[in-house]
């Protein structure tokens, strides 16, 4: 049966040459920023892998399809949507064929990036596991999607408001490599470093691009996180971003918020209580992460040419 995938040209046209491509999710679009900054942000992001050197393709669901890039309209129409679903693996498939407009999550989004031949997707954060996992049993399918997708996602590390120490052991026993950018330490989201070592560490594209082919030839399943750290001078350090964390943590707890519903509200609150900075950081990591992808994706492209 043919897949429900629809191609903007640019995008078409680059894989059908084996130019370099970056996937870029949706739910950044729909539930992490209003609009029009939503929408500005994500053709910021869009330029930023242009820059680089590669051609982007965000991803979203609409009208029964699986949109393989947005052009100016489709995006301005996501961004506008108040309701759209927030898609994983487990409500794929169900939206596609009732035909409401989804936004892809990391896992989500890998699928179809994988779906459509694209082997580098560039994001803010990956999901992980919740605090409290352990009773609450709340841990990211961003997680196992990683464990058996195999598309490099470049990310700034895990949203800190997870446990970031389980995040990381769950990480290792699903056989995920997380490599670190230059850097010793797993970045912590807003901040650069979370106090941990990362497994792996890479200080080039090429090196990330050749560990990507290498999987692929050796036939492991799933993917690699790249952790690039959130560039210096847009940095909020852990311990002063923390208290911030942990009072949207508390107050979240206090109202029953759970399951999807529980980062948004976070990183709302996170964006209050830090007077809009936390924003502000996150924009500049999703463009150094763009940025990065973008790099990776021209490499990937190369070797395999080569």
């Amino acid at each position: 049966m043919t897949l429900p995938l629809h191609f903007i040209p640019e995008v078409r046209a680059a894989l059908d040459a084996g130019r370099p491509v970056v996937a870029l999710e949706s739910t950044i679009i729909t539930h992490g920023m209003p609009y029009p900054t939503n929408v500005d942000t994500a053709r910021a992001v869009e330029a930023a892998v242009r820059a680089g050197g590669a051609v982007p393709a965000t991803i979203a669901i609409m009208g029964g399809a699986i949109r393989v890039g947005l052009d100016d309209a489709a995006l301005d129409t996501l961004g506008r949507t108040p309701h759209a679903r927030k898609l994983s693996r487990a409500d794929l498939a169900h939206c596609l064929v009732t035909g409401e407009v989804g936004a892809t999550t990391v896992a989500a989004t890998m699928i179809c990036a994988h779906l459509a031949g694209i082997g580098v997707f560039a994001t803010g954060g990956i999901g992980g596991v919740h605090r409290g996992a352990e009773t609450s049993f709340d841990i990211s399918a961003d997680l196992y999607e990683l464990g058996a997708t195999p598309v490099t996602v470049v990310a700034a590390g895990a949203k800190a408001i997870l446990d970031l120490p389980k995040t990381l052991e769950v990480l290792e026993s699903l056989g995920v490599p997380v490599i670190a950018f230059g850097q010793d330490d797993f970045p912590a989201f807003w901040s650069r470093s979370s106090g941990m070592k990362a497994p792996m560490r890479a200080d080039d594209p090429a090196t990330i691009a050749a560990a990507h082919l290498m999987r692929g030839r050796l036939g492991l399943p799933g993917g690699q996180l790249v952790a690039n750290p959130i560039p210096p001078e847009h940095e909020v350090p852990l311990q002063e971003i923390g208290p911030a964390i942990e009072t949207a943590l508390a107050e979240a707890a206090a109202q029953g918020i759970a399951a999807k519903a529980v980062t948004p509200f976070l990183l709302d609150r996170i964006v209050a209580l830090t007077g809009g900075r936390s924003l502000e950081s996150n924009t500049a990591l999703v463009l150094a992460n763009a940025r990065l992808g973008a790099a990776i994706a021209v490499e990937l492209s190369r070797l395999s040419r080569g």
